[in-house]
């Protein structure tokens, strides 16, 4: 080592603090740094949605689907596939249409409420899809919203509706899933895949277990899409829940409806006390 050359303290050594030996203090980075901006910015609690990362608005589903229906007409190879699944798009786009609708009606109401933070803040994965509808909504109602990005290989950008303040870039699902639960009084599933899946049965057990102790409210948007994709009379009748277990969450199907049942959780759970 030359005489004058500077000697790095470990909290400032990048090599380190990005090797093997310092993945649990990058863990505690995402637990504690967090908390920190929430606090900085007064968010006492949320109400999160989950849902696929591929759902489009029907405005763009309806593009993709003339465009694919003009594929077709000029005989262009692998038209048809893209017909069929701009079709299904076109399908599932009213889910995320309603997913803007929800979280503006729940953004508008929270910013009525006379209390000093800012409570039921709408959060999201932070990413395109549901998310985004999620982040819109509040967007549109002049309100904050959260975005919690993962860094992963495709799909997920944080969408341009969460304030860099809001926004989070994480790297482990398990400290992100953290920040989702932790803060959240209601969380709202709409359609999506393995990732929401995943979330959806995470929280349905700790529920369950009473690992989240707190008066927690799912909704579990869309019952059609849901019991087609899940066999939930088949998992009773197999004896692996049980009818209790269907009183974790409710089903609803329209924003309204949604909205209504959240609204009436919050008032009797958090705001009557």
């Amino acid at each position: 080592m030359k005489k004058d050359e500077q000697i790095l303290k470990a909290y400032h050594n990048l090599d380190f603090l990005n090797s093997h030996e310092a993945r649990s203090i990058r863990i505690l980075s995402e637990l504690y740094e967090p908390q920190k901006r929430f606090k900085e910015n007064n968010i006492v609690d949320t109400c999160v949605f989950f849902g696929s990362a591929r759902l489009l608005s029907t405005r763009d589903a309806k593009k993709k689907l003339n465009l694919a229906k003009k594929e077709v007409k000029e005989k262009k190879q692998g038209a048809a596939k893209k017909l069929t699944e701009a079709e299904i798009m076109m399908k599932m786009a009213h889910y995320y249409d309603e997913a803007v609708e929800l979280s503006k009606l729940l953004t508008e109401w929270s910013m009525s409420l006379p209390t000093e933070g800012h409570r039921f803040i709408v959060s999201s994965g932070g990413g395109p899809g549901i998310m985004e509808a999620a982040n819109k909504g509040a967007f549109q109602a002049g309100g904050k919203s959260i975005g919690l990005n993962i860094s992963i290989p495709f799909e997920q950008f944080v969408n341009k509706y969460v304030k860099n303040n809001l926004s989070f870039e994480f790297h482990y699902f398990f400290t992100r899933k953290f920040w989702f639960i932790y803060m959240a009084k209601a969380l709202i599933v709409f359609p999506g895949g393995f990732g929401t899946l995943d979330e959806m049965m995470e929280v349905l057990t700790l529920i369950q277990t009473k690992k989240i102790k707190k008066d927690m409210k799912v909704i579990v948007y869309g019952e059609d899409f849901w019991k087609n994709i899940i066999n939930f009379d088949g998992l009773i009748e197999s004896g692996v829940i049980s009818k209790n277990d269907m009183k974790l969450f409710d089903f609803c199907n329209t924003p309204e409806e949604a909205f209504g049942k959240i609204k009436t959780h919050f008032e009797k759970h958090y705001l009557s006390k």
